[in-house]
């Protein structure tokens, strides 16, 4: 008889874990608040900076790492089982710096490119609007202080790639329940047996966390509980003409992302305010007036749509990965805050090595979820 496998949550973590799982011989059941595929993960930019998992020694540089290799072939995995375009694509990233700090900045993340030996280049002034002449008509009248050049940097749409998630969930036989709701865990003797719905008990063998900034409120007391709580991030999606962009634009924290359809998602930003949702005027107008400033030719373009996210963010910045200490068969896979789609296929593999009893490719020990509650204490 196959392992029974819940899983809270219908983002990317958990949509990914599904897979993973469901893959090597588990029988997984998705269950999520609301439409599979549409919180938070949706939102993001998918914006894939490079890393190098030979290299990485910082646990999290491990963890983007791995996650940077299977990329690749999971969007090739992706598109041949289910027919469907995760618009994943190597286009590599230019990072600017027009200010001081952010020059000095750049350099430091040049130190880092150099160090875990990924590739990256310099460009000139001349080399940079070479390669992207509408960029290089924004500058042209302050020309960056700073400008490299990541050709391992990619990025894949989002709703494209849950979309593809979604439907290789459902042909390798995992169960999705939207508007479903966890109103708890079933905890007997330090061991899950499921979870409580609103009128309904539902039973398993080991039951996975990846409900993002919610996963505290699922938590059992009697277990350890991750510190996550909400950031909100927002974006703006501009509809421009095809190719006006070939390459990811990072400066500082924000970033222009080129859709294949010509479209440029532009983000973003943090906010600490709890579980509000929704954007704010101010927000959406510095994110505007920065794509702007670095594309003029965006003010001639109509803003197709403006939209937030909560983040799940932690403590200490790292992601909880693994299982609860104190509750046999609980396993958690939450907190990648910016990172989330980055860091979904090395989560996924990890939680199918530990689930299965296999050791994992990298120590999950920096990630371990007690953590937070001996913070606390």
């Amino acid at each position: 008889m196959k392992s029974t496998c819940l899983i809270v949550g219908g983002g990317v973590i958990g949509l990914s874990v599904a897979w993973e799982l469901a893959q090597h011989g588990l029988q997984c059941v998705l269950l999520d608040a609301g439409p599979i595929g549409r919180g938070s993960s949706w939102a993001g930019a998918g914006v894939l900076p490079p890393a190098n998992f030979a290299t990485a020694l910082d646990p999290i540089d491990r963890l983007r790492g791995l996650s940077h290799q299977l990329h690749p072939e999971w969007a090739e995995r992706l598109r041949e089982q289910t027919g469907l375009d995760p618009e994943f694509r190597r286009c590599g990233g230019i990072y600017l710096a027009r200010k001081a700090g952010e020059a000095a900045a750049l350099v430091g993340q040049a130190q880092y490119w150099r160090e875990y030996e990924i590739e990256a280049k310099p460009l000139s002034w001349e080399e940079l609007a070479r390669w992207e002449p509408a960029l290089g008509a924004g500058l042209r009248n302050q020309p960056p202080k700073g400008a490299w050049w990541t050709p391992e940097e990619y990025h894949m749409r989002p709703p494209s790639h849950l979309r593809a998630l979604t439907a290789a969930c459902r042909l390798s036989g995992v169960e999705l329940r939207e508007h479903t709701p966890v109103k708890g865990l079933r905890i007997r003797d330090q061991q899950v047996e499921g979870v409580e719905l609103e009128h309904d008990t539902l039973f398993a063998d080991q039951v996975v966390l990846c409900c993002g900034a919610w996963a505290s409120r699922f938590a059992d007391p009697r277990g350890a509980i991750p510190d996550v709580y909400p950031v909100r991030g927002q974006a703006v999606l501009y509809q421009s003409e095809p190719g006006l962009l070939t390459r990811i634009i990072n400066e500082g924290n924000r970033y222009l992302v080129p859709r294949i359809d010509g479209k440029i998602y532009v983000g973003s930003n943090e906010d600490e305010v709890g579980w509000v949702e929704g954007t704010t005027e101010r927000v959406i107008e510095e994110l505007c007036g920065w794509a702007e400033s670095l594309l003029p030719m965006l003010q001639r373009a109509n803003i197709e749509a403006t939209w937030s996210g909560l983040r799940p963010g932690s403590f200490d910045g790292f992601a909880y990965l693994g299982g609860d200490p104190r509750c046999k068969n609980l396993y958690f896979a939450t907190g990648h805050y910016r990172s989330g789609l980055h860091l979904s296929t090395g989560t996924a593999l990890l939680l199918r090595q530990l689930i299965t009893g296999q050791q994992t490719s990298i120590p999950l020990d920096t990630f371990n979820v007690a953590r937070s509650t001996v913070n606390r204490l």
